[in-house]
Formats: C-alpha cells, sequence, structure tokens
C-alpha cells in the first residue's frame, strides 16, 4: 500500500464508514452508475457529497430493519461530515451463507 494514499478523501471517510454500519451489505451506484465522487483515476460508487450535504446510497441485507440502518448510517455520517444526509436503501440482498466445505 503507498502510505494509505487515497484514505484521506471525504468520498473514502464515508464509503469506509457506511460498510462499517451493520446491515449494510454494499454501496450501490444507482441503476446507471449516476451515484458516485469521482476522485483521479477511480470513482467510489454510492457516495456524493459537497459542503452541505451527503447522498449515500447501499445495498441492505433482508433480515435487518431497513429503516433502523438508514437512521444508523445518517447519524455516523452527519456526525463525520457535519453535512445532512440523504440514505437511499437501492437494493435488499439475502444473507450471504458460509460456503460449505468441500474437504
Amino acid at each position: 500500500m503507498a502510505g494509505g494514499e487515497g484514505m484521506e478523501e471525504p468520498a473514502d471517510l464515508i464509503a469506509a464508514a457506511v460498510l462499517d454500519v451493520p446491515g449494510v451489505a454494499g454501496l450501490h451506484g444507482g441503476t446507471f452508475g449516476e451515484v458516485g465522487t469521482y476522485l483521479p483515476g477511480r470513482r467510489v460508487a454510492g457516495v456524493r457529497t459537497d459542503e452541505t450535504s451527503t447522498d449515500v446510497h447501499v445495498t441492505v441485507y433482508f433480515d435487518v430493519a431497513v429503516a433502523d440502518v438508514a437512521q444508523r448510517i445518517r447519524k455516523v455520517i452527519g456526525d463525520l461530515t457535519g453535512t445532512k444526509v440523504d440514505v437511499t436503501i437501492a437494493d435488499v440482498v439475502p444473507v450471504p451463507t458460509k460456503e460449505l466445505d468441500s474437504a
């Protein structure tokens, strides 16, 4: 790793914080990939942020209370950024099952 390069970007910090929220399966870039932050040479899907607001699009697991997950995201990201946070639950996916041991 090149000294944690890129992790200082607000979009990276937001993405990491969102992925740490229980029940979040992943970030979601939108139907046509329209939700994201463009950085030099890469893109952070599912996060748009500016000085006043943050837009987060996520996929959550089927067995969670969606409203609770959205509220946790709003709290964590609001505390991190100091901005208004809009959360979109873009998809719901099954909880992954552990792979069967084929040994």
